[in-house]
Parts: structure tokens; sequence; C-alpha cells
């Protein structure tokens, strides 16, 4: 029966094509026929004359001929080229076989000649669209032409392979057009055009690269939900696996593949991952830098940690040099860890690492890439770590926040209450002429090296703690990149070595130089206890029980209980700001060397102790500059006594004055053993006044910028819910 089909359909082609040959002279020139249609529509004259076109064409009720006739032009040479040159008129146009012929004229019959190609157009989203009355969508003609129409092997032709994409641009481009009809997918042409198969067969002219019919079909162009389609997600495999043979062989055996056999939907299938149009080379920068986003669409959970590790903080911030998803976990080869044959597994995993870290050590492979600190179960150390830090986080911030208040308020207080007699104080400070030392030039340089390096180390550090933010991508394209700015960091580090080194240098000199200070005056013998005494005494500013008398004294005054205290060298918060120094060096240090030596310390380390270290140094990161810009701040630049900035650290000079009001023990003490004399001075601070304020005002101002950013970064994940 079907052989008896298949008969009957060759026969009917072959009747069909007899009756369109007939007519054609043994020459191939046009077919006779011809001639009477193209008399006219081959003569733009004939067609602008109303008259003319009267006796050629039937009226129509209601209708009014046509005052422009371009349209109807056809030029000769164009259809003698065109594949139709042999094909009479009025096979396409039956109702055009007598003249005059009707006005309106029924759409050419393709399918007289072509009903296997019509069909399959009847059946596709386009036929089905005209069907339902669109008469947007693409006709034969819009694809083909009308009467140029060419051979798809002929390269001119609107259908050859590298000038579909364009021939399709022309509806699918169209943003409008795209909206109006509920195209899912409006900047497909453009995004195809740009894409590694794009690129691959028009701007090189690769002419087995992909063109849209190779994955949408020719005729049959369905819906990607029509099981039939061959974008279906179950034909996708399938329809990539024409080019991409070895591929598809390999995804099949791979956990996605295994997956997608068994139709579980989970499965990601090619598009998943490359996308529809904007397929992107796998060398290109590009592809992995997104590559991470489209493994998420699944594994949402695997990227949220992942992002929280220097490789994915790195990743968003445009550095493809780090590792991403696939090469870890491979790319159509993935497979579960517990498998042999998985990147990940056992011996696997080493040779993995050791692809961008070369030659760990196995300690190293037991770096937990998607670590989860909140996660007491699995992570036990990384949780208690985290909880830790985030205790002296806010606990820190906490306590010094309304320390601070209390003495904003309180000074606010003052200056209300007798304004005139406020700014009278601070006159007479900064106009007396007795001047004594509080820094040495030495001190004053290292702060500046503090400062300089501290600024560094929050504008280099700060991006990748708040990498998700679009000011933490401009600042690290303001500074030239991320391995810039990681370069940058790392100078920073070096220096708050540098500073901190020659901090402990300079204080072992004057232990030694001053060593008669530790004799016991009678025997002339080391004495630990005078040691003691020197070491937590007031000229050096470790803390001691008399601080918390302080303390206390400083929050009686907040409440109105007491007096104003009275400081010597050091106060308490000067106290906590030089001990902080020691342990936010110590603590960030440490941990930033294991993040940058990783393969030295999991030499002898597990490697979980690089995402302990991430946790440890990113709060205690944190703490430093907020508690920096803040609280120091406040200290040195917004209390009402001191606004806008107080210039003891830069000038390394105190007035007698200031002494008497703020530090008059300190000044008493002095005065007992007979020092003042020796610590009063007169220099050239006034020739650097104004550039030394500037480069303070400078620093000030840059601190308060990346406070504002940090605190902005900080909301904007607590109030999106991440």
């Amino acid at each position: 029966m079907k052989t008896a089909m298949r008969m009957l359909k060759l026969l009917h082609q072959m009747l069909v094509v007899a009756l369109i040959v007939l007519p054609v002279v043994a020459n191939g020139q046009a077919v006779p026929d011809n001639k009477r249609c193209l008399d006219c529509h081959g003569n733009p004259e004939m067609l602008s004359s109303p008259q003319e076109r009267a006796l050629k064409v039937l009226p129509v009720e209601g209708a009014s001929p046509r005052e422009n006739g371009e349209d109807l032009i056809i030029k000769r040479e164009v259809y003698d080229y065109s594949v139709h040159r042999s094909v009479s008129c009025v096979s396409c146009h039956p109702d055009c076989d007598s003249l005059p012929h009707p006005m309106k004229v029924a759409p050419a019959r393709c399918d007289t000649c072509h009903p296997q190609e019509q069909t399959q157009y009847d059946d596709s989203v386009h036929g089905m669209a005209i069907l339902g009355g669109d008469e947007k969508a693409a006709h034969c003609y819009d694809c083909h032409g009308k009467h140029d129409i060419l051979s798809s092997e002929n390269s001119q032709s609107r259908t050859y392979k590298l000038q579909l994409p364009f021939t399709c641009a022309k509806c699918h481009s169209n943003q409008e057009l795209m909206e109006e009809t509920g195209v899912h997918q409006p900047k497909a042409a453009e995004q195809y055009i740009e894409s590694m198969h794009g690129r691959g067969l028009i701007q090189q002219g690769l002419i087995i690269a992909p063109s849209c019919n190779d994955c949408h079909g020719v005729h049959d162009i369905r819906l990607a939900t029509d099981p039939r389609s061959r974008i279906h997600r179950n034909n996708i495999p399938d329809t990539c696996g024409k080019c991409h043979v070895g591929v598809e062989d390999v995804y099949r055996t791979s956990i996605h593949g295994q997956l997608y056999e068994v139709d579980d939907e989970r499965a990601p299938v090619c598009s998943s991952c490359h996308t529809a149009h904007e397929v992107i080379a796998p060398h290109e920068q590009a592809f992995k830098l997104l590559s991470d986003d489209r493994c998420g669409h699944c594994h949402e959970d695997r990227l949220e940690r992942y992002r929280e590790t220097f490789h994915g903080k790195a990743m968003m911030l445009g550095l493809p040099g780090v590792a991403a998803c696939y090469d870890c976990h491979g790319k159509h080869d993935i497979l579960p860890t517990d498998n042999p044959n998985s990147q990940l597994y056992g011996e696997n995993r080493v040779k993995t690492c050791r692809k961008c870290h070369e030659g760990v050590s196995v300690n190293f492979t037991r770096y937990i890439a998607h670590a989860d600190h909140g996660d007491r179960e699995n992570y036990p150390a990384l949780y208690w770590t985290f909880i830790f830090m985030t205790t002296l986080v806010v606990g820190t911030f906490i306590f010094f926040g309304i320390h601070t208040l209390l003495w904003f308020v309180r000074s606010g207080v003052m200056f209300i209450r007798d304004p005139k007699a406020f700014m009278q104080q601070r006159a007479k400070i900064s106009k007396d002429d007795v001047v004594y030392v509080r820094f040495r030039p030495f001190e004053r340089f290292l702060h500046v090296l503090v400062m300089f390096s501290f600024l560094m180390l929050v504008m280099t550090g700060m991006p990748l703690k708040f990498y998700y933010t679009e000011w933490a991508q401009w600042l690290v394209a303001i500074l030239g990149g991320l391995e810039v700015t990681m370069y940058l960091h790392r100078v920073g580090a070096v220096i708050t070595f540098i500073y901190m080194g020659l901090h402990i240098v300079s204080m072992l000199w004057r232990a030694v130089k001053f060593r008669h200070w530790y004799r016991d005056p009678q025997t002339n013998r080391f004495s630990f206890r005078r040691f003691l005494g020197v070491a937590f005494g007031p000229e050096i500013p470790f803390p001691n029980w008399g601080d918390v008398k302080d303390w206390w004294a400083h929050q009686k005054w907040f409440f109105g209980l007491g007096p104003r205290p009275q400081w010597d060298r050091w106060t308490y918060w000067e106290k906590f700001d030089y001990m902080a120094v020691f342990w936010g060096v110590t603590i960030i240090g440490l941990s930033g060397l294991i993040m940058w030596f990783p393969k030295g310390f999991t030499e002898y380390l597990p490697g979980w102790i690089i995402n302990l270290a991430l946790v440890v140094h990113s709060d205690e990161a944190l703490l430093a500059a907020g508690f920096i810009f803040t609280f120091h701040f406040f200290n040195g630049h917004f209390r009402i006594e001191k606004f806008p900035m107080d210039t003891v650290i830069f000038s390394g000079r105190i007035t007698r004055e200031e002494m008497l009001h703020e530090r008059q023990r300190w000044y008493d003490r002095l005065d007992a053993e007979g020092k003042l004399d020796s610590l009063r001075l007169r220099d050239e601070w006034t020739q650097w006044k104004k550039i030394i304020a500037a480069f303070g005002f400078l620093a000030f101002v840059i601190g308060l910028c990346l406070l504002v950013l940090m605190f902005y970064a900080m909301g904007s994940r607590l109030f999106s819910g991440h």
C-alpha cells in the first residue's frame, strides 16, 4: 500500500513538472506565455497609466486602482536569472490565465510544485500562525523572495547558508514585531550573529558552521515546546550531535547524560549550559565568566557557597584565570565524586588541583570548595570560627557605638550650654606658643605608613569582600583589573609588615638603650618588677588597671555624674587603638599569608585551613576598616573639640594649653620629673602644616567614601535577603 502511494505521489510530481516544462522553448529562454505578463509587469510606463491598467485588470466594486504600481514591476533580467525562469507565470498565479485578470490576485500557489514543503510549512510555527490569522508571520516569499527566487545553492540566494541569518533577522531583529507576536527570544538573530556559530559562518565563511535551519529546521520549524521540534529539550542533544558527535557521546556517559537518558527533567541539555543563540567559544574569557551562573541555575546552593570562596569572588570581578565549576568537575564528562572516573575522586583530585596549583600536596586537596560556615554539623571548625568573629565584630561595634554616642551627646550639651566659652577654649589651645613634643619624627613616619598601607589594603580588599556590588566591580576596573588590585593589596601587606617590624625593632632598641630603668638601684641588677612597672607605666601605651578606672570616670562624666577626667600621655581609647594594631596585623597578617602561600602552609596543615583563614581575614578586616572609619575618625575628626582634624599625629606637637585642658596628669608628671623643658620645641611645622593637613584630609575623605560603600554593600545584601 505504501509503495503504491509513493508511486502515485511521484507520478503527480512528474505530471506537474511536465505541464510546466512543455511550454518551455528548447533553448531555455523564458516561457512564451509569460510574454503577455511581462508586457505589462515588465513595463513601468504601462503600469503607470490607469487607462492601460483598466484594459488588463477587472475592476472590483469599492476598490480603487493602485496609484503606485512599483511593487508590481518585474524586471525581466531578474526574473530570467531566477530559479523560476522556465516556469509560466500562471502556474503560480492561475487566476491570471486570461485577461483582464482580477484586481486582487490570489497569493501565489507554491504547493503546486512543492506539495511536501507546503505540508511541512502548514504544520510549522509560521504556517500555524498564518492559519490563526497572523498575517505578519513569515510567508514563503518572505524567506525565498518573489520573482527573484534563487536556488538555495546559489550564494546570492536569501536561503543560501551564509545569507540565511540575515533573512531570518528581517523579522527576528525587529524588536517591536517580536514583542507584538509574543516571541520569547526577541534578540535571537542579533545574539546568533555575535555567537561562535555566527562568527564562524558569517565572518570566517566556515560553511560547516550551523545556520538557523540546521537547528530549527527548514520548512518544518516548530515551537520549542513541540516534542517534534528539533529544539525541544528531548531532541537538543541529537540536534547538536549532528555536528558535535564526539561531545554528544561523552555527554551521554556523564551524570547529566544519564539523567537525560531516563527522561529526568533535571538533566541539563546542550542549550542549558551553552544557551540557544549566545553560544560562546569555550576558550573565550566570556565563556568562563558566565559558566558559573549557568551551573548555578541548577546548583544554586553550591553556587552560593562557591561565590564565598576566592575563586568565586574573583570570577565575579572578572578574573577568568581562577577555577570555574568545570575546571574541577569536568565539562561534558561530569561524574559523581564517588565515581572512580570523576576528576574529584581520590588521587584524581590531586591531579585536578595541580592543573592550576603546581606541586600541591594531598593536604591541599582537603580545601572545601563549597564550604558552608553556617553548617555546624558538617563544618564545625568553620562554624565556630565564624561565630567567634561575628561576635567580636558585633560586640566591638555595639560597645564603641554606645561609647561614641554618649561622648558625642555630652560634648554637644557642653557646646550648647556655653558655645562662647567652648570656642574660646579651642582658640586658646590653637594659639598657645608654648609647644611640647608628643610624637617623635620616627613615630609620625610610621603613622604615615600605617595610613597609606591601611587605605591601600581597604581599597583593594573590600571589593573582594563585597564582590556582589556594582561599586566593587567599578573600583576594580579603576584600579586596573583584579590582578593589579591583588598586586597592590600585597604591596600594602608588605608595607604593613615593614612598619610593624620597624616599630618592634624601635621598641627593642629603646629597651636596650634604657635598660638601666629595669635595674634595682641598690643591687644594680635586673628587676622584673621594675621591668613591668616601665612596660605598663604611663610612657608606654600598654593597657593597665588604671585604664579601667579612667574608663569608668569617663562614663560618669558622660552622664554628668562626675568631673571631666584628665589623662596622662595615653588615654584608654588610644591604648585600645594601639593594641588593636598588634591584634589586627597578627590575625589579618597570618590569615592573609595562608591565602597568599597556600601550597607552603598545606604542606603541614589540612586544606580547610584556607577556608578558615578566609573567614578570619575577611571579618577581621571588616572590623578594622569599620572601626577606623567610624570610632577612630570620631576621636580624631568628629569630636567637637577636634573638628575638623586633630593634627598632633602629623605635627607631633601639643600645646601647653591643650595639655592643661586635657592631659594635666601628663603635664604634672613631667613637671614633677623635670622633663617638661626637654620636650619643649620650636620647629618648622608652620611651613609644612598646609601640606600635611591636605594629606590628612585626603586620607580622611577616602576613608569616609569607603565607609559609605561598605555600609551600602552590607545594607544591600541584608535587605535583599541573601
